[in-house]
């Protein structure tokens, strides 16, 4: 179930919570959060007349920006590390885009692929791939394939 089946239309980036809720909810004094917000560490979004309203994740992040100032790392490293973490996300949605592609360009050049054979004749015969073909009852043919890179990496 995701978040926003969970609260009927909202999801974890839906502005909710006032500067008071959200810095008790994330254990925190407002005048920090306004303070993170001015360094731009954590951004919430703002209404019309410009008050501060936090979202499900913004709260998540500033008890992960109070977690990692707990063990010791400046505001500066924390923000280091939050702009890594947003780069992973992005790369990591990237690999999973190019996978996809890759495996859709592997299943269409498999379904592509013709493979041929010589019959006892020396005729070419095309064959559906890992299929023989017919044989004549006192004859042989040759199959003639090119291994998959694969099949050649194993064989190494």
């Amino acid at each position: 179930m995701t978040a926003h089946s969970a609260r009927g239309g909202l999801d974890d980036d839906t502005p909710l919570f006032v500067i008071s809720v959200a810095a008790e909810l994330a254990g925190m004094h407002a005048q920090t959060l306004r303070q993170y917000d001015r360094i731009g560490l954590v951004s919430p979004s703002r209404t019309r007349g410009g008050g501060r309203r936090y979202s499900s994740r913004d709260v998540d992040l500033l008890r992960e920006v109070q977690r990692l100032s707990q063990e010791g790392v400046s505001l500066a490293g924390i923000q280091r590390i939050l702009d890594l973490e947003d780069r992973i996300d992005v790369l990591r949605s990237r690999i999973a885009e190019l996978t996809g592609e890759l495996d859709a360009a592997r299943t269409a050049l498999a379904q592509r692929t013709r493979v041929f054979a010589v019959g006892a004749r020396g005729e070419a015969i095309a064959v559906r791939p890992g299929q023989r073909p017919p044989r004549a009852p006192e004859s042989q043919a040759l199959v003639v394939w090119r291994p998959a890179r694969s099949e050649r990496r194993a064989a190494r």
